[in-house]
Order: C-alpha cells, then structure tokens, then sequence
C-alpha cells in the first residue's frame, strides 16, 4: 500500500503508474515559447481543418503530420514527423494523425445514471 507524502492518503495503483504533476510556470521566456508554440499549433490545426476533406479523401491508410502549415504523409509516425522536423525544423507547433483505411462511423454517447423507478 502507497501513501503520498504530504498528505497520508492512499495511493491507487493507477496513481503510482501514472502520475500527474502541474506546476505554475512564471517564468516569462518560458511563457513565451508556449505561446509562440500554441500559435503554430492553432496555425497548423486550423490549416487542417480547411483541408480536411481532401485529406481523408486522399490520404486513407496513411499519417500525417502538419507542420508549417504543410501537409507530410507516410506509413508510419515516425517517417511523418521525420519529414515534417526536415522541413520544418523550427516548427514544434505540428501534430500526426493516423487516418483508418476505411470510414468507419463514430458512435459518442454520454453514459448517465438512471435512476430507480
């Protein structure tokens, strides 16, 4: 059995596995390169969602990564971001997607209480 240190609770086993830390930075150059990182994440997302259509259209089976408001594709993460970071060394606003060879319908649900009648 685990306990955290400060406060005597027990700790589960997800707890030990899979901690999460938050710190408040006030650093101000730090601050700033998140900012200037969120930028070129939004940049590149909303590039994305302009071309979404003919990026599922067209690259069924495949990753990508946007970077640079520029589109790399490849079978593997790795090939992608390797492209991507080649290209755009700068910037470390990108993110990979693995686009499913086949559409596939999407259910979301919101599980609720039912209540006793």
């Amino acid at each position: 059995m685990a306990f955290h240190e400060s406060s005597h609770e027990e700790l589960s086993m997800a707890d030990l596995l899979n901690p999460i830390v938050m710190e408040e930075v006030t650093d101000l150059e730090e601050l700033a390169q998140a900012r200037a990182q969120d930028e070129r994440f939004e940049r590149n997302f909303r590039w994305f969602q302009e071309h979404a259509a003919e990026i599922f259209t067209r690259y069924r089976g495949q990753c990508i990564y946007i970077a640079g408001e520029e589109l790399f594709a490849g079978d593997t993460p790795e090939e992608v971001i390797a492209q991507a970071k080649a290209a755009h060394p700068e910037d470390n606003g990108g993110f990979v997607h693995c686009i499913p060879k086949e559409k596939v319908a999407h259910i979301y649900a919101h599980r609720r209480r039912m209540g006793a009648l």
